[in-house]
């Protein structure tokens, strides 16, 4: 894929091809036409990827048990955030809904973002 041959992302096909030619074009001096031709594709297939690719928006919950995961963190170490071990089961189990100050010990203490924190989920009936 050069310049000339640089196009609408329509089909997984040309994702692909798109991709590859951007793991090719990675190391291009920017002004060059090859770093022009990263710039081109890159926008091309992030608009592609919005549009095919959406990743659905974290949910509070499975934010924080995959933060859990990730650090290492047991259920005891949200206990000073969100408060006793049968608190902490209740928002993992979705049976509590978190509260502000909840959101704001998990954005402080853990670096969490508000943004998905304050997002309404679905609790257990």
């Amino acid at each position: 894929m050069t310049q000339a041959d640089i196009r609408p992302i329509r089909s997984e096909a040309d994702y692909q091809a798109a991709l590859n030619r951007i793991a090719a074009l990675m190391d291009a001096a920017p002004g060059t036409a090859e770093g022009d031709d990263l710039d081109v594709l890159a926008t091309l297939v992030e608009a592609f990827e919005t549009r095919h690719h959406a990743i659905e928006a974290a949910d509070p919950v499975a934010l924080i048990e995959h933060v859990m995961e990730a650090r290492g963190l047991t259920r005891a170490d949200l206990q000073p955030v969100l408060g006793s071990s049968g608190r902490v089961s209740e928002i993992l189990n979705r049976r509590r809904p978190l509260t502000i100050a909840m959101i704001r010990g998990l954005h402080e203490r853990f670096g969490l973002p508000a943004e998905v924190l304050i997002r309404e989920y679905p609790l257990a009936g």
